[in-house]
């Protein structure tokens, strides 16, 4: 990325600067800038942009306790990073870097040499230091008088943890490092706002800088209209399907705001429908009149595509005792395995013919105590959940190596507000204990559930789908900026955790206090971790924006997802491996080797475009849609429609995202 540095200026101005077209980051020079405390608070609290807070004491060590206290200011209002010079003061530095590590801002420790560019040895010697002094990312200037003081400083990359370093050399003859360190993976290089606003010798304005970096391609922050209109997100159908079953075995009138179709949530409502509910449709609201559990007997029901659905009938249907039924899909339902559903559901009394659709269930789901198995995922467990109320008595399920815990706990709270309550009791070990319940660290749940239940009717809104909006916010991560409408950040779904990883990434994610919108934008973007155990829908997006991220991502938890629409994990590798990115997958984890985006531009690597297959996957469909606006020629999918799953409207939403 390109930082503008900012000196000499009052907060209006330093506004001013931060409102320019292509202005994604900037450096406030908190020793130049005549601002109050107060006014720093405000400036890194409001701006949604990364900064970066630093004060240049040189030899004046008279200022030492303003230093402190206004970059204090700048950490605990949110500034992204603080600069701190390798020599300023230990105890000064020791206390900065404590409440940066609490507050969640970078460190910067620099190196500045005005005077000359010393030897390679003696700058590594630099860096190494600035490492030991905890710097989450080095900076090194040095100034240059020829090609060999750059060649030295440039050397540098390789030797230290790719994107924490920034080393480039001031002075006329070490402009084009500059441009070069972005090249070799620097997380940012400097600019001026204008040629006559220079705050260090041979630093370039941003629009000479942007040029060079970005040229003609619309992915240049002067020219790009990406992310520039708001998008508001579908419902999830995670919420939306099980309400909708629910509904059907409620007695009376449900009301369900705020729906939008899918193939998925469509299925959901045919299902209702054979087991007797009348649906009828009202704008995006959706009314269905219950059956009070007295379903339909129907030999067979049709789920199309949704595993979920799959697994939410079976033992419904069977609690009312409504089997022999046989449940039918269509396309990748039919190649996708139900691993555990014989075993799970024999449990209960319920016998399946096999772990595949179609399948056909005989036998009433009947009441017990039970230690299941939970390393296959939650839905079969979710729909055991919502059926086991309808049984004469009461169940207690121990649940074992739970996955996808979020989509367990949306179950319940649509349960409860469709009148039935289940008791949940996670377990773990000592880190579980101390980490005011992780998810991520349980080892066990205990659900107690109670019998001779009814569900009543209700009137709910259905959330809007944060796995669907996951990709537009990794867009905007990636390529600019994004905002959306109309989500929840309280709510259950696991794809929430979307706005912790993007974070973690270097992007800026905000929400607005009054309408709610999020605002994501771009920053330095670095390589992560994630245990995607229990946000498994997040990895098709994750891989793309993984990428982007100098470094190598790990995500793991995605064995099991070889079961999903199509194998993703191989999918995935292979989807990576084609546009030019290292992608390794062993066992349990995913290893993504990363670049910039300005070094994929200046490298000439942005992603390959071509032929891709979707392998049917909706989920897949929609992150090559969101990698090809990082190709350098077009991304052909053959079979774009399997998006309708879960969102119909995405192509034309992601082309109003891309302005186009």
């Amino acid at each position: 990325m390109i930082c503008v540095s900012i000196a000499d200026k009052d907060l209006e101005g330093i506004l001013r600067v931060l409102e320019l077209p292509g202005v994604q980051m900037a450096e406030i020079r908190l020793d130049r800038c005549p601002l109050t405390t107060e006014e720093i608070e405000d400036l890194f609290a409001s701006v949604d942009k990364p900064l970066i807070a630093t004060y240049s004491l040189g030899a004046d060590q008279s200022r030492v306790a303003e230093a402190e206290a206004k970059l204090l200011t700048a950490i605990g209002a949110g500034a992204a990073f603080i600069d701190l010079d390798v020599d300023a003061p230990a105890m000064m530095c020791k206390r900065l870097r404590r409440e940066a590590r609490e507050a969640g801002t970078l460190l910067i420790r620099s190196f500045h040499d005005y005077e000359g560019t010393d030897s390679t040895r003696a700058l590594a010697a630099v860096a190494e230091k600035c490492q030991h002094l905890g710097a989450d990312v080095v900076k090194i200037c040095t100034t240059a008088t020829t090609k060999a003081d750059n060649d030295k400083v440039l050397s540098l990359y390789g030797s230290i943890l790719p994107g924490s370093l920034v080393a480039f050399c001031m002075g006329d003859a070490g402009r084009e490092s500059r441009i070069d360190c972005l090249r070799k993976g620097a997380p940012f290089s400097y600019a001026a706002i204008s040629a006559a606003e220079s705050t260090a010798p041979g630093q370039m304005a941003l629009e000479e800088m942007a040029e060079a970096v970005y040229g003609s391609s619309p992915l240049n922050p002067l020219r790009s209209t990406i992310g520039s209109h708001l998008i508001e997100s579908v419902c999830s159908k995670s919420y939306a399907q099980r309400a909708i079953i629910l509904a059907a075995l409620a007695g009376g009138t449900s009301v369900l705001e705020g729906y939008t179709p899918c193939g998925d949530n469509e299925a959901a409502l045919r299902a209702a429908e054979a087991m007797g509910a009348k649906v009828t449709k009202d704008g995006n609201s959706v009314i269905i009149e219950g059956t009070a559990g007295k379903v339909n007997n129907p030999a067979t029901v049709h789920a199309g595509e949704s595993g979920f659905l799959t697994r939410m009938l079976l033992p419904a249907l069977a609690a009312a005792g409504k089997t022999p039924v046989t449940i039918t899909g269509e396309k990748t339902l039919l190649q996708r395995p139900l691993p555990g559903a014989k075993e799970m559901l024999g449990c209960f009394g319920v016998q399946i013919d096999k772990e595949s659709v179609p399948i056909t269930a005989q036998g009433r789901l009947l009441p017990g105590n039970h230690t299941i198995d939970g390393s296959n995922g939650s839905q079969l467990v979710s729909g055991l959940l919502a059926a086991l109320p309808l049984c004469h008595s009461g169940s207690t399920i121990r649940l074992e190596k739970p996955k996808s815990i979020p989509y367990i706990f949306i179950t319940l709270d649509i349960m409860r507000q469709f009148g039935v309550n289940v008791g949940c009791e996670m377990e773990g070990g000592e880190d579980f204990a101390q980490s005011q319940e992780d998810w991520s660290l349980c080892d066990a749940m205990t659900f107690q559930v109670s019998g001779d239940c009814n569900y009543r009717p209700a009137k709910i809104k259905i959330e809007a789908d944060w796995s669907a909006a996951a990709n537009f916010l990794a867009a905007g991560a990636i390529f600019g900026k994004a905002d959306l409408g109309g989500l929840d950040t309280k709510s259950l779904q696991a794809d929430l955790s979307i706005l912790d990883i993007l974070p973690t990434a270097g992007a800026a994610v905000s929400q607005e206090e009054e309408s709610g919108i999020i605002h994501v934008v771009r920053g330095p973007l670095r390589a992560f971790d994630l245990d995607a155990s229990n946000c498994p829908d997040l990895v098709p997006i994750i891989s793309v924006l993984a990428a982007f991220c100098q470094g190598r991502s790990n995500i793991t938890g995605v064995a099991r997802l070889a079961t999903k629409e199509s194998n993703r994990p191989g999918v995935i590798v292979e989807m990576l491996t084609k546009m030019g990115v290292r992608a390794v997958l062993r066992g349990d984890k995913l290893s993504i080797e990363g670049h910039t985006l300005e070094s994929r531009i200046l490298g000439g690597h942005l992603l390959n475009g071509g032929n891709y297959s979707a392998h049917g996957d909706h989920r897949i469909a929609m992150a090559l849609e969101v990698a090809a606006i990082g190709a350098r020629e077009p991304i052909i999918i053959d079979d774009r429609e399997c998006v309708s799953k879960s969102f119909p409207d995405f192509d034309s939403t992601l082309r109003k995202y891309k302005s186009l």
